[in-house]
């Protein structure tokens, strides 16, 4: 839900800009960005298809393949299209339908997840949004992501000066304000038609073929396209903003983009408050050399207790990285058997499992809730807490992008709950 990325509910397809490097430092990546298409053809629902242009012009790219292989690199890494991810998804599907038997009642919405968590396509992306989702309300966490990609743009196109004239152009809102206004259906449906159809060689395509990940006999995690995927004309559909703001939003920023950027700037920029410093010290520690995700992603390939021990510890040396950040990210490189536990959590636990606890009792009660599931209990948790949400709001992959900030837990009481989905474009 964060930006840069954005899911299209009517075209079942997933947009934001890649890097044309697949660097885990992004130390080396260049300036070039391109514009990705991902959506699943109704026709082939063994593999994937991704359209290429250039974020610039709009054009159809000429790419090398290399630039090809790190596209897709990169996508596999956000939907986790691995052999290890498979495994994963097996091994907890199993662990699901041993715990149902044993307890003699099946949670069917657990069965449906696909057992995959959607992360970003670099690992840097992937900590500093663990960051945003610290001590801040949701609203605000989009925000900030918006305002750290409109930043990325404005650094490509404008070369600003670091000066008090260069002010966000994404306001951050009051955190204290419960209620948002939603914007009608039909003004969107409009921006989006308005938007003209790009003709078949304003794009190149890319096929990823997921047979050789997962089993032949078994149908795909990812969900089904519904609609015909034919994509150069998805063009009129990709985005619920209008052109002249959606053309405003780069991509993520990379750890060298934001290495030589002023803290009070990049803090006031992107009304980040001290997460800026953070930040920065995690981009100038990546382009120094000091941190090295790339070792630190390789540890996830060991699997084991030891591997995690030895990561959670490198993790909580680097500056802002407290529990529940850094079991954010360690969920997004591959371990689930410890949950992030902040006062969603807390929420969940005693509306949904009538359980009382506090910051200091939340670990040990969501163990004895979830451990039987063990070493998935973050999935277990994820698709239940996904579950009572979609209970309350309906199909989030059905809602408009700029309804997101209103899928909070103060807005589960009925009267919101009937507000949000009046919303819904389907």
């Amino acid at each position: 839900m964060m930006s840069p990325n954005r899911w299209d509910p009517l075209s079942r397809s997933l947009s934001r800009p890649l890097h044309l490097s697949n660097s885990l430092d992004n130390t080396d990546i260049p300036s070039v960005s391109v514009d990705v298409t991902i959506c699943q053809p109704q026709q082939d629902p063994h593999s994937l298809r991704i359209e290429v242009r250039n974020s610039a012009s709009g054009s159809a790219p000429s790419l090398s393949q290399e630039q090809q292989d790190a596209l897709l690199a990169q996508v596999k890494r956000m939907l986790r299209l691995s052999e290890a991810d498979e495994r994963n998804v097996r091994d907890f599907k199993r662990i699901v339908r041993q715990v149902a038997q044993e307890e003699g009642e099946e949670s069917q919405y657990m069965t449906d997840f696909s057992g995959r968590v959607f992360r970003s396509p670099t690992l840097f992306e992937d900590m500093v949004k663990c960051m945003l989702l610290c001590n801040c309300q949701w609203p605000r966490t989009l925000s900030m992501a918006r305002a750290l990609c409109e930043l990325q743009w404005e650094l490509q196109h404008c070369s600003p000066s670091i000066s008090e004239d260069f002010i966000p152009q994404t306001p951050a809102g009051k955190e204290s304000k419960r209620r948002q206004k939603v914007s009608k259906v039909a003004s969107k449906l409009t921006s989006r038609i308005a938007e003209s159809k790009a003709s078949s060689e304003d794009y190149m395509n890319l096929k990823l073929d997921c047979a050789g990940v997962l089993e032949e006999n078994v149908q795909p995690s990812f969900p089904q396209n519904d609609i015909e995927s034919d994509l150069h004309g998805l063009n009129e559909l990709s985005t619920t903003d209008p052109p002249s703001a959606r053309d405003r939003i780069g991509n993520f920023p990379s750890p060298r983009e934001l290495a030589n950027l002023d803290e009070s700037f990049l803090a006031k920029r992107c009304n980040l408050g001290y997460r800026a410093g953070r930040i920065l010290k995690l981009a100038r520690g990546i382009v120094d050399g000091q941190i090295q995700l790339r070792e630190l992603e390789d540890m996830c390939n060991e699997a084991s207790l030891t591997a995690y021990v030895k990561l959670a510890e490198q993790l909580s040396q680097i500056n802002g990285f407290g529990p529940f950040t850094r079991n954010n990210v360690l969920v997004c490189i591959g371990f689930y058997h410890v949950i992030p536990t902040d006062s969603e959590t807390i929420r969940h636990l005693k509306q949904v499992h009538a359980r009382n606890c506090t910051s200091k009792t939340v670990q040990m009660i969501a163990e004895s809730i979830y451990g039987k599931y063990a070493p998935f209990q973050f999935l277990a948790y994820w698709s239940e807490l996904w579950h009572f949400y979609e209970k309350r709001f309906g199909k989030l992959s059905e809602m408009p992008y700029s309804d997101y900030k209103l899928i909070t837990a103060s807005n589960m009481g009925i009267k919101n709950i009937r507000k949000v989905k009046r919303t819904k474009i389907f």
